[in-house]
């Protein structure tokens, strides 16, 4: 009886135990599998995940949810999410998923409750499409089209006019100084009011600074200093910048006040420079990734007159070798020596410290850099066999490490492995009297191929950026979105997995106790989402340690399929 009671309980959470390396309904601790039984499967009979990136109505009012286990009662704040939930205007539609209209979600989680809220950015852009009843701002893969209203003299004029920047911030929440705002990477962020979601004031990073540009993924110095980057460009061509916000304000309107440039760096092909998600921070250094995908500027700049979306712009050069620049924090000197590796592609880092004279970057790398292009709203809507080849011709992202060598001299010997750390894999030799090539360890064994490798990585972040550390957390990517959420030790590259057939988690997020001895001493929050059923969305509540489901709280409404979010405790 007990045996029977316990299974079904853990049918009801989506949870059995068990010890395979292939995906089960549940948690699965796997060890290192062998490699002719763990390479990347090709996938089939891929369920349709369409209502993923479906437009829904917003919840501006909150509403209670119901929640089955139990919510530690020390949780106490407010899960952030942002991410497209609005597809089309009238009968104009995006054609790319980075394109949809920001939604931003609130899951208040008080004394073991939850309540859940979302509202539209209120962008310029959400303005004026709604005004327009039509698609008349151009974003990432979508190009708006002339005013059908105008004679043809004006539409033709109107191709000779610069794509004006979106604010549609839709990417991530951010905090500066205090103040959280939503981001995307163009110069314009909106500050937000965390409680109700309440659009307050477009900020203009160019207003404060020569950037023409940031990305939503700053990091935080303990003190609260933030740093970021932004390209520019000029008469001379573009150039990388090393952002840095100072950690206070100076009254009470501040926005970016205090930002400057901490210094900035040349790209290899000036008129086609790297594009990047985001960068790494040790404790020392700012770390930026040059990967072969690349920004042809001519292309952009002339997209309106060609008819072309500004991702026409954007491609994949594999001829190209990934370059890391090194930044010193505190005086902004560019470190002379530059360390490359093959072509990578590479989204988000994990984390990265300093430890006996090495810095290691940890990443999630791919071999192929075309998947941004790849994620056509067509594409994702597709079925059936259209949508397996749509996977399968995707590469795959995978934990790795990269070790540099900070003390690189003209005395360094060359040709020979730089890297004495112990038990190592990673290598790193110098070829030049400035230049180390690096070839990257896996921090993952085998058994990761199962789950279609790791994204939206997470760690401990309040205790553990730019410090040695042991775990993180992200997605398995079985589908084009994550299907699975994953714990990866770094002590044995074994993993934890939570996965439900047909469920669809977001990025985990981890909200360490107060009490917390040990590193995964915490909770996982992600939200999941069920396309197969109408509003079977819920917030998820995993033991960071163990990896069990504590709770779900199920909120009676449709999502789309976001991309990040933080976990704001102040609330």
């Amino acid at each position: 009886m007990q045996v029977l009671v316990g299974l079904a309980i853990g049918l009801y959470f989506g949870v059995v135990v068990g010890t395979s390396s292939v995906p089960s309904d549940g948690t699965v601790s796997c060890k290192n599998g062998k490699a002719k039984d763990c390479a990347a499967p090709v996938r089939k009979g891929l369920e349709s995940i369409a209502p993923l990136v479906t437009s829904v109505e917003e919840t501006p009012e909150p509403i209670s949810t119901e929640v089955h286990g139990t919510i530690p009662s020390w949780i106490k704040g407010n899960l952030l999410r942002n991410g497209p939930g609005k597809f089309e205007f009238g009968n104009t539609q995006y054609n790319h998923w980075f394109d949809g209209m920001a939604m931003l979600h609130r899951f208040k989680i008080v004394d073991g409750k939850v309540t859940y809220m979302s509202r539209f950015l209120r962008s310029d852009a959400f303005k004026k499409n709604s005004e327009s009843d039509r698609i008349v701002m151009s974003e990432f893969g979508t190009l708006a089209m002339p005013d059908p209203c105008k004679n043809i003299f004006q539409r033709f004029l109107s191709r000779f006019v610069m794509i004006e920047p979106t604010d549609n911030a839709s990417v991530n929440f951010v905090k500066y100084k205090g103040d959280y705002y939503v981001s995307t990477e163009t110069n314009f962020m909106h500050r937000v009011n965390p409680e109700n979601l309440e659009t307050l004031e477009k900020v203009d990073w160019s207003k404060f600074i020569a950037v023409n540009g940031a990305t939503a993924h700053p990091h935080f110095d303990p003190d609260g200093t933030t740093y970021n980057m932004g390209n520019s460009y000029g008469g001379k061509g573009a150039l990388y910048n090393i952002i840095r916000v100072p950690p206070e304000k100076t009254d009470a309107k501040d926005t970016l006040q205090g930002a400057k440039i901490l210094c900035s760096i040349v790209p290899s092909d000036k008129i086609r420079p790297s594009y990047y998600h985001s960068f790494a921070m040790s404790e020392n250094y700012v770390v930026f990734i040059e990967q072969p995908i690349k920004m042809d500027l001519l292309k952009i700049i002339t997209c309106k007159l060609r008819g072309k979306a500004l991702s026409e712009g954007i491609f994949w050069d594999p001829t190209q070798q990934t370059v890391f620049h090194l930044v010193n924090k505190r005086t902004g000197e560019v470190s002379s020596v530059k360390y490359h590796t093959k072509a990578i592609s590479v989204f988000h880092q994990i984390n990265a410290f300093e430890e006996d004279g090495f810095l290691m970057l940890d990443m999630c790398c791919s071999d192929d850099g075309q998947a941004i292009n790849n994620y056509l709203i067509q594409n994702l809507r597709k079925s059936g066999d259209a949508l397996d080849e749509v996977y399968n011709t995707l590469s795959r992202a995978y934990p790795r490490r990269f070790v540099l060598p900070l003390n690189v001299t003209h005395e360094t010997p060359m040709d020979q492995n730089l890297n004495t750390r112990p038990n190592s894999k990673a290598t790193s030799v110098k070829i030049s009297k400035d230049q180390v090539f690096c070839e990257h360890e896996n921090l993952h064994g085998d058994d990761l191929h199962d789950y279609g490798g790791l994204e939206f990585p997470h760690i401990n972040y309040g205790k553990y950026n730019t410090k040695t550390y042991r775990y993180f957390y992200g997605c398995g990517f079985r589908h084009l979105v994550g299907d699975s959420l994953l714990k990866m030790d770094l002590k044995d590259k074994s993993l934890k997995v939570w996965y439900q057939e047909g469920f669809y988690p977001s990025e985990p997020v981890f909200v360490p106790s107060p009490d917390a001895v040990e590193e995964d001493d915490g909770v996982i929050l992600s939200v999941v989402l069920t396309p197969s059923q109408d509003k079977a969305t819920f917030l998820l509540v995993l033991d960071a340690k163990t990896f069990k489901e504590l709770a779900r709280a199920n909120v009676p409404v449709n999502m789309a399929y976001g991309f990040h979010g933080t976990f704001d405790s102040s609330a």
